[in-house]
């Protein structure tokens, strides 16, 4: 662990590296996604294996004012998304589209608690504040966490952004604290 990275836990760990200058989600191809670790994404929901076509890289950042993730899909399949997005509200459903997730339950003490936030290709968004007991998952639909999305889709491969402001609900990690994350794409029928 380095001082400028905070380890988000799953099955697997990542560091999330530390970035001076904050982002915006449209900063695609900024140099400060080269310091971030790469996490590939090559399996099912299931725990299959993905064919490598459907492969995709994350990387996670975290400055002072944000938490920021970005995705580099392969994308050889037609897209999945709507020919009439919203772009100013969240999209209820967008799981049923193709989109880039992550979940994050910054509280290790109560797992049972995070959010999950979404990105499709067209820009469309949604952000759930999620608690599972188990036997209910009640959801919030109303949470509003001002995330931002960016999205852009040359030859055969689709680069999707997250931008999450830090907040009292997702607040600013300090040096050491470990996360609960689980990143996934959503692609095809």
């Amino acid at each position: 662990m380095t001082r400028d990275s905070i380890t988000l836990d799953s099955h697997a760990q990542v560091a999330a590296h530390w970035a001076a200058s904050d982002l915006s989600a449209g900063d695609l191809s900024s140099r400060e996604w080269n310091s971030a670790e790469a996490v590939e994404i090559t399996r099912r929901w299931s725990g299959e294996d993905a064919p490598p076509e459907r492969h995709t890289e994350a990387r996670i950042l975290w400055t002072e004012q944000a938490l920021c993730i970005r995705f580099t899909c392969r994308q050889t399949e037609p897209l999945v998304a709507s020919s009439t997005p919203v772009l100013d509200q969240k999209t209820l459903g967008l799981w049923n589209r193709d989109v880039c997730e992550i979940f994050v339950a910054p509280d290790p003490n109560a797992p049972q608690r995070y959010f999950e936030f979404e990105a499709a290709p067209t820009g469309e968004w949604v952000d759930l504040a999620i608690n599972f007991d188990g036997d209910l998952r009640e959801t919030d639909f109303e949470f509003q966490s001002g995330m931002t999305t960016a999205a852009s889709l040359s030859d055969e491969q689709l680069v999707i952004a997250i931008r999450i402001p830090w907040s009292n609900s997702l607040p600013k990690p300090q040096k050491g604290d470990r996360w609960r994350v689980n990143l996934f794409r959503c692609v095809g029928t």
